[in-house]
């Protein structure tokens, strides 16, 4: 099977089975913050440089975000992509739905559509509870706030936790 160009196996997974933010969101974001701090047209060119990122596939995830709505791109020596709206009003959430689907699907399915027989019939509870606390982080951040480390409690309660920073393996 081949992987996409994220290294993953493409189902939200990374090599050890953990859950990933896809190279494609990432780069994303990364890309939505240096055209929020710019006051002019900003090129594939520039921004791949500006945030070390491979031109040809962030070409490919500028199209996606112009489809949806969140940059518009100009033609010619002053062209390139500008944000739609004002930084403060594009929420990290909105970013990953336009390059990346609905937030915590299951199997590529919607976490309240699933039904398990048996032992693992609550399961739909917890997909659905790890869908809402995805949202109740990404839906209160925007760029802007992101672009002035200005982050909102529903950030700063998880990076003020220790526990947040450590990394667990089995």
């Amino acid at each position: 099977m081949r992987r996409p160009e994220d290294g993953t196996s493409g189902d939200g997974l990374g090599q050890n089975g953990c859950m990933q933010i896809p190279a494609k969101a990432e780069y994303a974001i990364r890309a939505l913050l240096t055209l929020a701090a710019s006051d002019v047209s900003v090129s594939v060119d520039h921004l791949a440089h500006e945030q070390e990122l491979p031109a040809k596939f962030l070409g490919a995830i500028m199209s996606d975000l112009r489809r949806g709505g969140l940059v518009t791109s100009q033609r010619g020596p002053d062209g390139g992509f500008r944000l739609v709206k004002d930084p403060d009003s594009i929420m990290i959430a909105d970013i990953l739905r336009v390059v990346s689907g609905p937030m915590a699907g299951v199997r590529g399915m919607r976490p309240e559509t699933l039904v398990y027989e048996g032992e693992a019939k609550h399961l739909r509870d917890v997909w659905v509870a790890v869908r809402g606390t995805l949202r109740e982080v990404l839906e209160h951040v925007t760029l802007g706030q992101v672009l002035r480390g200005e982050l909102p409690e529903a950030v700063t309660r998880f990076t003020n936790d220790p526990d947040a920073w450590i990394t667990r393996v089995i």
